[in-house]
């Protein structure tokens, strides 16, 4: 059918945008088409088969392809995770927080946060039990 014709109930078929403007797409995006289940190159795949996805030469790595530090969780989930045997790593990672490090980036956060979260907790239960053994 062609683009732009009008079927019996009104509704007009026209290509998607993926198909129109494939120069804004991703290297990996080009070649194969969610939509339709088949690469955009080599038309006589069989709908919903696998296909090679080519690694091309000029391709940029956007900001979040990149790997967290820290094993992938990152730094604020390192720490917090370690400040359960060691308490003082969630006071490095309150410090980072109030610094702004997650302006590098992003996906830092919620790790971050947390453990600031668990200092303040870490810290409350501190000063009761200062409390308490003082008076």
């Amino acid at each position: 059918m062609e683009e732009g014709k009008v079927l019996k109930n009104g509704v007009e078929l026209v290509k998607s945008v993926s198909d129109k403007h494939l120069d804004l797409l991703r290297p990996s995006s080009r070649l194969f088409s969610l939509f339709k289940g088949h690469t955009s190159n080599n038309n006589d795949r069989e709908k919903g088969k696998y296909a090679l996805i080519k690694n091309d030469d000029d391709f940029q790595q956007g900001l979040y392809d990149k790997p967290l530090p820290c094993f992938g969780c990152g730094i604020g989930w390192f720490c917090f995770l370690i400040g359960f045997g060691f308490p003082l790593m969630w006071y490095y990672a309150t410090f980072l927080y109030f610094g702004n490090y997650y302006r590098k980036d992003p996906r830092e956060r919620a790790g971050l946060a947390a453990s600031a979260i668990a200092a303040l907790g870490c810290s409350v239960i501190l000063f009761v039990v200062a409390m308490i053994l003082l008076f």
